[in-house]
């Protein structure tokens, strides 16, 4: 009878047969979705453009799903509002309705 094979040895003997049904190459990868495109956000300083910039993120929370349309649309009420304010010459009013708007829906 042969003699028996010492631990060490007949544990490398497993891994390598073991290794020997695992595929060197890894498991295929489902292609990704490109994400919509969303418009550049509006420029500048002042109530117009940071009421504006605030209604394009808005309008892309609702295209990309992350908002849903009913909370857009109430979204978007409040912040014509702010921008009939902003308007009107009454800034400090405006970025009011703007602040309160954002944290109504939680938006920063």
């Amino acid at each position: 009878m042969p003699a028996p094979l010492p631990r060490a040895v007949s544990l490398v003997l497993l891994g390598c047969a073991l290794s020997a049904c695992q595929s060197s190459a890894p498991p295929p990868v489902a292609p990704i979705a490109a994400a919509p495109a969303i418009a550049a956000l509006p420029t500048g300083s002042g109530c117009g453009p940071t009421i504006a910039r605030t209604q394009a993120i808005v309008d892309g929370d609702v295209k990309t799903g992350d908002l849903s349309a009913a909370v857009g649309t109430r979204f978007g009420a409040d912040l014509d509002k702010a921008a009939q304010a902003c308007a009107a010459g009454r800034e400090g009013e405006a970025m009011s309705l703007l602040a309160a708007a954002k944290t109504r829906y939680g938006y920063r």
